[in-house]
């Protein structure tokens, strides 16, 4: 069942419909970062989700919504790996085929872990457009149903779970920080929030090099933008979405984005102060604020959502050394 809205009673619905099968991951007092960030540290650390990511949230939710045909006939979608890996695992649940078209230089851990889940993996150039025009085709040829990560409706709805869980946890939050890719993350964590409570900000970072959202609002319109390489991989994209940019003008409060070594230094805080491996694309929030491209104050109480954990080890470590990296585009 498609939607054409989002509401704060979907995603309480979600929140029902999801909740036995993820992690309710617990909101962290990171104490140890206060002083480094001149505010009282929350983390929501969503790469210790089942499939290592928040993406799980909305592709349940969008899944179970499906009727018992549409299912038999399957479900595909494309992704920088994140959402991939959550399909693949609810068709491993659920015994349901699944199909992943995914970037040709998708960190490994992304590929093998969808692929042990037992999905069929195409993989294609990062280019978003050739991506999609590949998923068009198999959805002609098999009839499977479409499970975008971040345009649909039912996904913002279930990751819009992660603002209910920080009102629980946290109702005196005074802002919440969001990694903005696609924006289906942010539509639904601002809906949740600011439907319940309109006082807490909620605010979203995108990487400088991908930040179509910030241009969007410069500009009154949904933009594009370049082609140009970052290490927060899973955030790179180059379009502000046809649903997801209305509910962001109408409920985030404010946009900043951050390099790729301000990034390098927040998956280095997170690691040394926090004990948690995140991946780039987890840290641009931190990274906001270290660099001063967010302004807060030492009595603010401020929840940052780290989205996910699957990155290369490997990588990972060359950063937390100091050694040079290569992102992608």
């Amino acid at each position: 069942m498609q939607k054409d809205s989002l509401t704060i009673d979907d995603i309480k619905q979600a929140q029902e419909r999801i909740s036995p099968y993820i992690n309710r991951t617990k909101l962290i007092r990171a104490e140890s970062m206060d002083n480094i960030l001149n505010c009282k540290v929350y983390l929501k650390p969503e790469m210790l989700q089942k499939t290592g990511a928040f993406k799980l949230r909305g592709a349940l939710n969008t899944v179970f919504l499906l009727d018992e045909e549409s299912r038999k006939k399957g479900i595909i979608t494309s992704s920088s790996g994140n959402h991939g890996q959550a399909c693949a695992y609810i068709g491993k649940m659920l015994g349901i085929p699944v199909t992943v078209v995914l970037p040709n230089d998708t960190p490994k851990i992304k590929i093998e872990r969808t692929k042990n889940h037992g999905a069929n993996i195409i993989l294609e150039e990062r280019s978003y457009e050739k991506r999609w025009i590949r998923v068009q085709e198999e959805v002609d040829k098999y009839g499977c149903s479409i499970v975008h990560p971040y345009e649909n409706f039912n996904v913002m709805a279930g990751q819009g779970t992660i603002g209910l869980e920080l009102l629980e946890d946290l109702p005196y939050l005074d802002k919440v920080v969001v990694p903005v890719g696609g924006g289906g993350l942010i539509s639904g964590i601002s809906t949740a929030i600011k439907e319940i409570n309109p006082k807490i900000q909620v605010i979203g970072v995108e990487p400088e090099a991908a930040d179509p959202y910030i241009e969007s609002r410069k500009q009154h319109k949904r933009v594009s933008v370049g082609n140009t390489p970052t290490i927060a991989d899973g955030l790179s994209t180059r379009q502000a979405g046809n649903n997801t940019y209305p509910i962001i003008e109408k409920y985030v409060d404010e946009i900043v984005s951050v390099d790729d070594d301000s990034i390098k230094q927040a998956v280095k805080l997170v690691a040394s102060e926090a004990k948690l491996i995140a991946e780039p694309s987890s840290c641009v929030g931190i990274a906001a604020v270290l660099s001063g491209k967010l302004k807060v104050s030492k009595e603010e109480n401020i929840a940052f959502v780290l989205t996910a954990g699957n990155w290369d080890i490997d990588k990972i470590g060359k950063i937390l050394n100091d050694e040079e990296i290569e992102a992608t585009s």
